[in-house]
């Protein structure tokens, strides 16, 4: 038998409140997350997205993180684009290995039951 852990993750930003100016990124301005920098730009990994009851709601894997974390927030085809203001937390994994992203990110939505996966649910 294989044993999965799921890792803890490399960085978490919240959704704050704006006071003052916006911010010079639209994500952060508009979505209300302001350390949105925090996500390394270059580096492979998970996305976890979270609402205000910590309910896990979407996993995704990407080659480049930050810019695959904007993407969900401007896309019209993101499977988050009707929920986009429900995500309160943004935790992302560091996962460099194109085949463990597949593993982990399959283990996740179904350890966790990630609400709005379609693809790779084998807990329904």
């Amino acid at each position: 038998m294989i044993k999965i852990e799921i890792p803890s993750p490399d960085v978490v930003i919240t959704k704050k409140r704006q006071l003052g100016e916006p911010v010079e990124s639209v994500i952060s301005s508009h979505y209300g997350f302001t350390d949105y920098h925090r996500i390394p730009r270059d580096k492979g990994g998970i996305i976890l997205f979270f609402n205000a009851n910590d309910d896990l709601m979407y996993v995704g894997k990407a080659r480049k993180l930050r810019p695959r974390v904007k993407k969900h927030f401007e896309d019209t085809v993101s499977p988050i684009k009707s929920y986009r203001d429900d995500v309160n937390r943004i935790a992302v994994l560091v996962v460099e290995d194109p085949m463990d992203r597949e593993i982990y990110e399959t283990y996740i939505i179904n350890k966790l039951q990630a609400k709005y996966n379609t693809d790779k649910v084998f807990y329904k």
